[in-house]
């Protein structure tokens, strides 16, 4: 099973994220911020996979873009798994990482479930 970092600012839908992938045996860490996920990264954790908000209320509306960045700089075979309740351009998708992959909120604990095996596999 994979270790997650969890980043969200909305509390209702980390603590789901985060029972949900816990109760299926993933491993998680959750932050808030850009800071608290970096500082993650940095304490030399093992993540397996970035599940990130595109926007977060304290550090911006494309944050997690910067994050995700940041994240794949300090580990290069971190996978990044990019979510928003936002429309995403053409343009923003351009800025993801290599081999993200985004799930839209709304999204199911399915779907959750479905993008984070396709991670682990691929």
């Amino acid at each position: 099973m994979a270790h997650i970092l969890i980043v969200e600012d909305e509390a209702q839908v980390l603590i789901m994220a985060e029972s949900y992938l816990a109760e299926h045996g993933h491993e998680t860490h959750s932050a808030s911020s850009i800071a608290e996920a970096i500082a993650i990264l940095e304490a030399d954790k093992p993540i397996d996979i970035l599940f990130t908000d595109l926007g977060l209320m304290h550090d911006g509306p494309q944050a997690g873009l910067e994050l995700a960045k940041q994240a794949v700089e300090r580990r290069p075979n971190l996978k990044v798994l990019y979510t928003t309740g936002q429309t995403v351009t053409d343009g923003m998708r351009a800025l993801f990482v290599p081999k993200a992959a985004l799930l839209e909120k709304p999204y199911t604990v399915d779907q959750l479930s479905a993008q984070v095996r396709a991670l682990e596999q691929g």
